[in-house]
């Protein structure tokens, strides 16, 4: 058969592939993205039946994935919820921080993965998947809950930190001198500066750059402007998920919402091809050897994300049970850590093991984080009435 007739038949047999898998998550009420991992799997080397015609194209397609995930991301902030989210849940950041990167970074050292292992593990368990958490707190009519700000402004410090913490690991992951390093941390810091001033002054100019009455030309306008800003941070070595994040805290207003009604099928289409690249690189025979780390990592991020929901909704007056449901909310990790194991892949420094661990880890934590959020409420209602119950009766 042609290599192009080849090709087109792979790309037919994944697209389909991949609609069947989002079906099934659908109809049995998780995230799509372990199943689209495990698509990966089943497709990538030494899987049932690896697809090796389609390489050039879903390398570039998972890039455009990534772009699209984080550019649809920064259209859900404004810059003032950026900036207001900064300066009443700084603490709250911290101690995420510090609770959830900490696992991942102590795991790594254990495994003698060293400190560029340690720094990518850190990300893996850090930062919760906001993408799975908006999806799940839309699905279960949690989005005007007291709890819920509290969450969005967990998930807002977490994706300020990535600005930063992407380029301080891509350089890292790269090898450069400490010089090189400062200077793409400094680019990164004056970008997030300009886009913040930008998007407070002048969003409306960024936002008619690319506004358009012709759904066609607005929606080329918007991708053209994402790709060239994304392929100018790669350029000053800031990553390009970074820059399309920026871009989307720019441009604000109705724009924001007509370019987040317009791109959100490409952007299921292509991060869904982004997971199941991510799948395809990691070799399954690899998985049960880190399997037992992953599920230790899993139920020690799961407590510790718990806690900080628990922490971030108590300064708000939340209840017991708003604040359980506030840590249930965060437990699931997605997107970004897939991202950050991705940059890692990259790296002959970071020791090959990582991939697997951190797609059974994502494998995991995806699932758990929906079925922990729906359970949580029921579970925790029924816990503190029998709690209140005993004391009643104790007194």
């Amino acid at each position: 058969m042609p290599h192009a007739a080849t090709a087109l038949v792979e790309l037919g047999a994944l697209f389909f592939g991949l609609g069947v898998l989002g079906r099934l998550a659908t109809r049995i009420g998780v995230s799509p993205v372990p199943l689209y991992l495990l698509g990966g799997l089943a497709f990538g080397r030494g899987g049932l039946a690896p697809l090796d015609g389609i390489e050039p194209f879903t390398e570039i397609a998972s890039e455009v994935g990534v772009i699209l995930l984080l550019l649809l991301l920064g259209l859900e902030y404004t810059a003032t919820d950026l900036v207001s989210g900064l300066r009443q849940s700084w603490l709250a950041g911290v101690i995420d921080m510090v609770l959830n990167a900490a696992p991942g970074a102590i795991a790594a050292l254990m495994l003698g993965w060293g400190p560029l292992g340690a720094l990518a593990m850190a990300g893996v368990t850090w930062v919760s998947s906001s993408g799975i958490i908006a999806k799940v707190l839309g699905d279960l009519g949690r989005l005007g809950n007291r709890e819920t700000p509290a969450v969005l402004s967990v998930l807002v410090m977490e994706d300020l930190a990535m600005a930063l913490y992407l380029p301080i690991t891509t350089a890292a992951l790269a090898g450069v001198g400490f010089a090189a390093g400062a200077r793409t941390v400094g680019i990164a810091l004056a970008l997030l500066a300009v886009v913040l001033v930008v998007a407070l002054r002048y969003g409306r100019f960024v936002s008619l750059i690319v506004e358009s009455p012709s759904s066609e030309v607005f929606l080329l306008r918007l991708l053209g402007v994402a790709l060239l800003v994304a392929g100018l941070a790669t350029q000053l070595q800031v990553s390009a998920g970074v820059g399309a994040f920026l871009l989307g805290i720019a441009i604000s207003g109705e724009t924001a919402e007509n370019a987040t009604r317009v791109l959100e099928p490409l952007r299921d289409l292509f991060a869904a091809i982004f997971f199941v690249v991510f799948g395809i690189n990691t070799h399954p025979a690899d998985i049960p050897a880190v399997l037992p780390v992953a599920i230790a990592l899993a139920v020690v991020t799961t407590l510790t994300k718990i806690a900080t929901g628990w922490f971030a909704a108590r300064g708000g007056g939340v209840s017991s049970v708003g604040r359980l449901r506030a840590g249930a909310a965060l437990v699931a990790r997605g997107e970004f850590s897939i991202v950050i194991a991705g940059l890692a892949l990259t790296s002959a420094a970071i020791d090959p093991g990582l991939a697997p661990l951190a797609t059974t880890y994502v494998l995991l934590m995806a699932v758990l984080g929906p079925v922990l959020a729906r359970v949580m409420d029921p579970l925790a209602r029924s816990v503190i009435t029998r709690r209140r119950a005993r004391q009643a009766l104790a007194q």
